[in-house]
């Protein structure tokens, strides 16, 4: 009787503990990809492809509210004007999770560093940030940048003034 009390405590357990939303996987690599896509500059339409219709961005300047998908591509055409060279390099990719209940919903989350050259002043950067991308239909609907992209145009406007 005591063994078949712990196997099923066990088996309670073991089943209660969460593993990673079926979806995670498929939008890592899809948010692995916007960003290659991002730091490469190669083919802003399938970058822009990769948006869902409704998508909710938070940007990474102070004050900014919420941009849809026109403003998002404005976004991301100002930051590739301005940068060349640009790549993410990842410390990690993590799954995100519903707010309300703590489950994986299929997010994803990541930490890493930015670096490039501006293009105006030659300058080379590095940035540290974090994104979230929430996904809807296999396309991402919501997310943000956050890292201090106020002051990183700071360093480089006062690198310019030095010169």
């Amino acid at each position: 009787m005591k063994k078949s009390i712990l196997i099923l405590l066990v088996g309670i357990l073991f089943s209660c503990q969460q593993g990673l939303h079926p979806d995670f996987e498929a939008n890592k690599a899809a948010a692995e990809k916007f960003l290659a896509l991002q730091g490469s500059e190669a083919d802003p339409a399938a970058q822009m492809s990769m948006i869902h219709e409704d998508i909710q961005w938070q940007p990474a300047f102070h004050g900014s509210g919420l941009i849809g998908k026109e403003a998002f591509g404005e976004y991301l055409m100002a930051w590739q004007t301005a940068m060349e060279d640009v790549t993410f390099t990842a410390d990690a990719y993590l799954p995100g999770v519903l707010q309300e209940t703590g489950l994986p919903d299929g997010s994803v989350r990541a930490y890493g560093k930015w670096s490039g050259t501006d293009s105006t002043t030659g300058k080379k950067w590095e940035v540290t940030s974090y994104h979230t991308w929430d996904f809807k239909d296999g396309k991402i609907i919501a997310g943000g940048d956050y890292f201090d992209a106020g002051g990183l145009m700071a360093f480089l406007q006062a690198e310019t003034a030095e010169e």
